[in-house]
């Protein structure tokens, strides 16, 4: 028998509506509200200075580590703004703004990543999981989340994060072959940042995208620019209509970069070139979609300047309440009281060990 080529019902495409100036493609550009564009426009500075007060929060003692998210803003903003509220979002562990726009409290954030376990608290009204540390475990609980709403034949959907590494995990093959073959109403929102800490995307597959995965399990992938807002929320858009009306999941691969650390622990000098830095740099999704609304008008400077000193005021009040919070939340040696009845002499030591050091950092607070 001859050989004969297979054909594959599945196609790949890239999206790029805003270019890296804030151009736009007329014929791409979405139909939004002006209101609604001002709102996502605000949120991104909003976590741009909301990330860059955590960090020098961190710097300063006053939380512990966390993952920065600078330059990622647009990837994860406009693919969680195209949900809705009765939608369920499962969140890796860079998704502060997306979590953040379902209604996740700044002091929440705070106080989880200054070491209460308080912060880690889902909201009532928010159908979030909580942030997800081991890699792309957060995969396989959404599509759970989708198979329970399919058998339930509710109209709503799920939509999980996850970066370039994760796709080296067996959780995510076994999550997008088991999504693939009981066409669970699933979104895949790989944010490709280039590194899964200091391993580079060349590292983590051969594949000329992530997005082409997904064919391999039988449902749509598409990869976008995501320092590209519009595109991002266009192609989660589509993704999610599809998934409301039966037709199964999708893989978005938002192509970005993480401008600063994988986290405070880290330092990405030892093992990236400032080079690449300076090159996305140029591609701001900020500033890109900055320029944007200006040229179409629904933007001012004065308002930039504005959105700028109400964002300053509501991330200070954010801090000062987490701070009064931590202080009501009760003492530091409480982490000892609810283990067992007699504490070990090793625990004991611990706890005295801990309160010194405690009243230690105590006494150089209160001298400046």
């Amino acid at each position: 028998m001859p050989k004969k080529p297979l054909l594959f019902t599945h196609q790949l495409e890239y999206l790029s509506i805003l270019d890296e100036n804030g151009n736009v493609d007329q014929t791409l550009e979405p139909e939004l509200p002006e209101d609604f564009l001002l709102k996502l426009y605000r949120y991104m500075l909003f976590g741009r200075r909301f990330d860059e007060r955590m960090l020098n929060l961190q710097r300063q003692g006053r939380i512990g580590t966390f993952p920065p998210l600078t330059g990622q803003e647009a990837s994860q903003l406009g693919a969680a703004a195209a949900l809705k509220p009765s939608d369920w979002m499962a969140p890796a562990f860079r998704e502060g703004l997306a979590e953040i726009w379902r209604g996740k409290s700044m002091e929440n954030t705070i106080l989880y990543y200054a070491g209460y376990d308080e912060g880690g608290a889902v909201e009532e009204d928010r159908n979030d999981l909580p942030l997800a540390i081991p890699v792309s475990s957060q995969t396989l609980h959404a599509v759970g989340i989708a198979m329970a709403m399919k058998y339930r034949q509710t109209p709503d959907v799920a939509m999980t994060f996850f970066g370039d590494g994760a796709t080296s995990e067996g959780d995510f093959h076994e999550a997008l072959n088991f999504a693939g073959v009981f066409q669970a109403p699933v979104i895949f929102v790989c944010q490709n940042n280039q590194w899964a800490i200091s391993t580079p995307l060349s590292k983590q597959t051969r594949s000329e995208t992530i997005a082409q995965k997904a064919i391999g399990y039988g449902f749509p992938g598409v990869q976008v620019d995501g320092n590209d807002i519009l595109a991002v929320y266009s192609a989660s858009a589509q993704a999610i209509e599809r998934a409301r009306s039966g037709e199964g999941p999708t893989l978005i691969e938002c192509l970005t970069y993480r401008m600063g650390l994988h986290t405070t622990a880290d330092d990405p000098t030892k093992y990236r070139n400032n080079e690449d830095v300076k090159v996305w740099e140029s591609r701001d999704p900020i500033r890109r979609f900055q320029t944007y609304l200006l040229n179409k008008g629904v933007l001012a400077e004065e308002k930039t300047q504005q959105y700028e000193e109400e964002i300053k005021a509501e991330i200070q009040g954010g801090v000062e309440r987490s701070e009064k919070l931590m202080n009501e939340l009760g003492a530091p040696e409480d982490m000892f009281a609810h283990q067992y009845a007699e504490l070990s002499p090793h625990l004991l030591r611990q706890r005295e060990e801990m309160l010194e050091q405690w009243r230690l950092d105590q006494k150089e607070e209160k001298n400046g």
